[in-house]
């Protein structure tokens, strides 16, 4: 067999392994610098705070509280209660998993941390990766499949976003098949229950796993096995297990996601089941609509692998189902390929596409190998022209017509006024702030996001915050391409001025357009006539933009 193979396969494996640990370098790096600089410049926003807060109550022993989850709860959002400090996330995601790192975040308790772990739990995956591709591949082409994963879009974009939980998926689904491979029984089991342990919704990326041992024919009583766990799973967990915390699953993620299958105010997972299985029609419809949508992100998962997964049976059989999940939901983020959800695909293309190499090794020849490399160019260029999570801010503008942009001096110019108000909350207190100001603050038991002020402490008791900041300079920069940043500014402004009259807040502090409030607080003089001069400013330039918001958001 080694003779027959193209000459490009003389390149070593110890070259090959120097290859792929500079790939990962590059990446690590690469992504780090982003993503911190990302947070640093407060374009981290809401769901980096939640995780934080979540990861800070844990370390204190109040495992998954979260008063910006609770902010989110069906409570809140639809019967209109005020926010609990005490609210348990394990109702909306069961993440157990997430204690795993625990100890990482209580020696370095930052919400930057979690920034650094995501990478590199990202970074991590590439490595194992390039094993699990030389259990039947030559270097190059374990390599060329590596570098397809740190190039591609999927992979990319979710890791310069905020910290989330799928970020763990490839590194425990890539372990899982690699310990299938050498058939270290011990260790597949325990990342099997540690996929299951992620979310939820993991167990559908595992059953996958369990269809492709099954109809492999290479394990199919362990495959058996891993679908009645998996499928049996999802099911005691979302139907007994979280409802136990609240009625989120059932009551709004179900029916964010899959109200189409359902009828009435709430649907629990048997029903939304049931609901797909006895109207067939609306489920092929579901599947291929939006067409040009579905059709693009495809493309946008194959481009990296050189389009080999469409035609790989195995990608089919393990990725076919995370990606049916995602075909068959509604909502604008499931088919957006640089949101997190995209990576649950990732796993099962790649070591399809694995499998399917190892049978076609005698194609991999340097004309496909100069097609492939441009393959990943262009994932790049798409990953990089897309602006993911608004990462490149600095660079690609949030809207073309009408311009938006903030140019990078002129961000951390606006940063470094912003931290002294920041500074004098203490770190204790009760807080609402903005959205991009969350993750800064969440480091705390009290914390909501205006404009609530309101929350329900540990003593029962409900309770206004002791402080509340506001980057109105941001929502006024951002309304013209934003409608949700304009709506808020709108919002915002007369609140402010409604706290101020009726002598419930002060304002202690006001710099370049980022407002400090505090309760029972007399206004410093100085502080509240640069805000009175900037609210000309918004009554001046605000208007009625109720048209705008056609800017190209990345």
């Amino acid at each position: 067999m080694q003779e027959k193979l193209p000459k490009i396969f003389k390149l070593k494996a110890g070259n090959a392994s120097k290859t792929v640990l500079l790939l990962a370098g590059i990446f690590f790096f690469l992504c780090l610098l982003f993503t911190l600089h990302r947070y640093y410049t407060f374009y981290a926003s809401f769901d980096q705070g939640i995780f934080n807060q979540v990861f800070w109550n844990n370390m204190h022993g109040r495992f998954f509280q979260s008063s910006l989850s609770s902010s989110l709860s069906t409570n809140v959002v639809h019967a209109g209660e005020v926010p609990t400090v005490y609210y348990h996330r394990l109702g909306q995601h069961f993440t157990p998993a997430l204690l795993l790192w625990l100890p990482i975040y209580a020696l370095f308790p930052s919400p930057a941390t979690l920034t650094v772990l995501q990478v590199t739990l990202i970074t991590a995956a590439g490595l194992v990766l390039y094993v699990l591709a030389r259990q039947y591949l030559q270097p190059p082409l374990a390599v060329m499949i590596t570098a397809s994963f740190y190039g591609a879009n999927a992979v990319i974009g979710p890791t310069l976003s905020n910290f989330h939980d799928i970020c763990q998926i490839p590194l425990f689904v890539f372990t899982l098949l690699l310990a299938m491979e050498k058939r270290w029984w011990w260790l597949f089991w325990l990342l099997a229950v540690l996929i299951l342990a992620v979310r939820e919704d993991a167990g559908i990326g595992l059953f996958g796993v369990g269809v492709y041992m099954i109809l492999s024919k290479r394990f199919p009583r362990a495959g058996v096995a891993v679908c009645i766990l998996s499928f049996g799973y999802i099911l005691v967990l979302t139907n007994l297990i979280m409802p136990l915390f609240s009625k989120d699953i059932s009551q709004r993620f179900m029916l964010e996601r899959f109200g189409q299958y359902a009828d009435g105010e709430e649907a629990s997972t048997i029903e939304i089941i049931w609901g797909m299985i006895s109207n067939p029609l609306r489920l092929l419809v579901e599947l291929f609509t939006p067409p040009d949508r579905t059709i693009k992100y495809l493309l946008g998962q194959w481009l990296p692998l050189a389009f080999v997964p469409a035609v790989a049976p195995g990608s089919w059989m393990i990725a076919g189902f995370p990606l049916l999940k995602l075909l068959l939901g509604k909502g604008e983020s499931v088919l957006s390929i640089t949101i997190r959800y995209a990576l649950t695909v990732v796993p099962g293309l790649f070591y399809g596409s694995i499998l399917w190499w190892s049978q076609r090794q005698q194609k991999f020849k340097p004309a496909f190998r100069r097609l492939w490399i441009g393959c990943i160019c262009l994932s790049l260029f798409f990953t990089f022209t897309s602006n993911p999570n608004r990462t490149f801010y600095f660079v690609i503008p949030d809207s073309v017509k009408p311009l938006v942009y903030v140019s990078l001096p002129q961000q951390w110019q606006h940063v470094n006024q912003m931290r002294p108000l920041l500074a004098q909350i203490p770190p204790d207190a009760s807080v609402s702030a903005t959205t991009y100001i969350v993750p800064h603050l969440s480091s705390r038991r009290e914390i909501l996001r205006l404009p609530a002020l309101e929350l329900r402490n540990d003593a029962k008791e409900v309770i206004k915050v002791d402080y509340a900041i506001a980057d109105l300079w941001q929502l006024q920069k951002y309304q013209a391409a934003f409608k949700s940043d304009h709506s808020l500014l709108k919002d915002l402004t007369p609140l402010i001025d409604q706290l101020i009259n009726n002598g419930e807040y002060g304002i202690i502090g006001f710099e370049d357009g980022v407002i400090l409030l505090k309760k029972a607080a007399s206004s410093d003089t100085q502080a509240k006539a640069a805000w009175l001069q900037f609210r000309q400013q918004l009554v001046e330039g605000v208007g009625d933009k109720e048209d705008k918001g056609d800017g190209v958001m990345g």
